[in-house]
């Protein structure tokens, strides 16, 4: 499947922190087909890292799609049955204006004069795409980690306009050990001389200071016993130890890998701005229960959860279908086994494509119509 990375730009956005921003270009993909009472759409959301390129082969990229073998012919998000579509999120920096978009006013990238963002930002300037698409209703909003963020929010906030979600992997608001992590990554970023207060644009970025985030990052995204798995105590490239400070361990060559492949795809700004917006996320708006907000859902969920994920544990996602619950609302919780901690998501498919797949059949036969 070849696709291509569409753009589209709306005039301005209005922001959670007061400030509006105008223009706004927006990244997006689209795959399979919309049919003609225009039921059939799904959006999906991407987390952190993400970017619009979803599925398929792209153009643009020319390597697959992040969630390739979740989106296509046959699979859960089955293109043959529906319409899918993924956007890069506001702030980011595959396409969608963030803090390396030019700022109209000053014919400079915006930097750290780029407003602060919301999660409701993100999902806001979704529902603009969506409605220039000429959408009424989506089937469903789905993604993991800071996808699912999306979905609930989506479900809030534009309860009228989602039939279903699927959050996965994810959390109605950050503990704080997950806002304590995005710390640690922000301050190596903001700690790198080479990011001169966000404006390094045009000249060296500050890719050292990137790359411990994203080392920090990834080590959460794994289980301990992925981890050991993969790595063990095993030696690079040695038959003993080093005695210096250069790589000894299979996992420290890994990491420092995974932390050069990101710099040179991901704006360390960017990497600010999303990162605060996930820590400010909160669905419960500051309140200790999150059933009265649940009151205005109106779409039936499936809430997907993972064993080994200890960064968002599944008493989080439990935490959501016990709130639904008390509403009375339509939800199914699956909890899959895997040895993959967070990334599961990500690359253990075989169970979410047969929940996901039933769960999407099921809405779209009942509901969508």
């Amino acid at each position: 499947m070849i696709v291509e990375t569409q753009r589209v730009r709306f005039d301005s956005v209005s922001l959670d922190c007061g400030a509006a921003l105008a223009p706004v270009d927006v990244a997006y993909e689209t795959y399979g087909q919309l049919n003609a009472a225009r039921s059939n759409a799904i959006l999906i959301v991407h987390a952190l890292t993400g970017d619009a390129h979803a599925a398929g082969v792209s153009h643009d990229a020319g390597k697959p799609g992040w969630w390739d073998s979740m989106v296509g012919p046959g699979t859960a998000f089955d293109t043959d049955k529906y319409f899918v579509i993924c956007s890069n999120v506001l702030g980011g920096c595959q396409g969608t204006t963030g803090p390396s978009s030019i700022n109209p006013a000053t014919g400079c990238p915006y930097a750290m004069s780029f407003p602060v963002i919301t999660i409701s930002d993100m999902v806001r300037v979704q529902k603009m795409l969506v409605d220039h698409l000429g959408i009424e209703r989506l089937l469903s909003v789905s993604g993991g980690s800071m996808g699912g963020m999306q979905a609930l929010q989506w479900t809030v906030a534009y309860p009228d306009r989602v039939v279903s979600a699927i959050p996965i992997a994810s959390t109605a608001r950050h503990s704080a050990q997950q806002i304590a992590f995005n710390e640690v990554g922000r301050q190596a970023i903001m700690s790198d001389p080479d990011w001169n207060q966000g404006d390094y644009y045009g000249k060296k970025p500050p890719a050292r200071g990137l790359a411990v985030a994203r080392m920090v990052g990834h080590i959460t995204y794994m289980s301990d016993e992925s981890m050991r798995e993969k790595f063990g105590r095993r030696l690079r490239n040695k038959d003993a130890y080093g005695f210096d400070f250069e790589i000894d361990f299979e996992v420290e060559s890994y990491l420092r890998y995974r932390g050069s492949r990101f710099v040179d795809r991901f704006d360390a700004n960017s990497y600010l701005f999303i990162t605060k917006a996930m820590d400010y996320f909160d669905l419960a708006n500051g309140t200790a229960s999150l059933g009265p907000v649940m009151e205005t859902t109106k779409a039936r969920f499936l809430v997907i959860s993972f064993t080994s994920d200890w960064l968002y544990p599944s008493y989080q996602s439990q935490e959501i279908v016990n709130a639904l619950r008390s509403r009375n609302r339509d939800v199914a919780y699956c909890e899959l086994p895997s040895n993959y901690g967070h990334d599961a998501f990500l690359v253990d498919v075989a169970e979410q494509t047969e929940i996901i797949r039933g769960f999407l059949a099921s809405t779209h036969k009942e509901k969508a119509g």
